[in-house]
């Protein structure tokens, strides 16, 4: 699919037909760009906290640098789930599965997608889904 040429400027259109090959090229172009950002930040988090020995003098600087760290920690930890997720997409791109519901088959649209790439359910059906899990949360 890499041999599709796309300008610099190019966005999905409505006019088009869903997910032609210019579409799915977008997006796998999109994610991977995503996922090579995320992968950078983690090595420079890395990077930082190895070069961060932690040893500050004063115990309430030791107390912030250790919060730092986790909360730095705890978003890796969910950008680490994240690149799952694009990677996921990147596989349904290939198996042309991308861009359309998990649930019911149908296009999740180009709006949503541009908003979300990873999504894998329509608006009505990710509505669906969060009231069921409101309902069992409750109870």
């Amino acid at each position: 699919m890499s041999d599709v040429t796309l300008s610099s400027n190019y966005r999905p259109s409505e006019k088009e037909k869903f997910m032609s090959v210019k579409q799915m090229e977008f997006f796998r172009r999109r994610l991977l760009g995503w996922r090579d950002d995320i992968v950078r930040d983690a090595k420079d988090t890395i990077q930082n906290l190895q070069d961060d020995d932690g040893q500050a003098p004063d115990i309430a600087d030791r107390a912030t640098t250790e919060s730092e760290r986790s909360i730095e920690l705890r978003t890796r930890d969910r950008q680490r789930k994240l690149v799952a997720k694009i990677d996921s997409a990147l596989g349904r791109i290939e198996d042309g599965s991308y861009g359309f519901c998990d649930d019911t088959g149908e296009p999740i649209g180009l709006k949503r997608l541009e908003a979300r790439p990873i999504a894998t359910l329509s608006i009505e059906a990710q509505e669906r889904h969060e009231r069921r899990e409101r309902v069992y949360r409750d109870e």
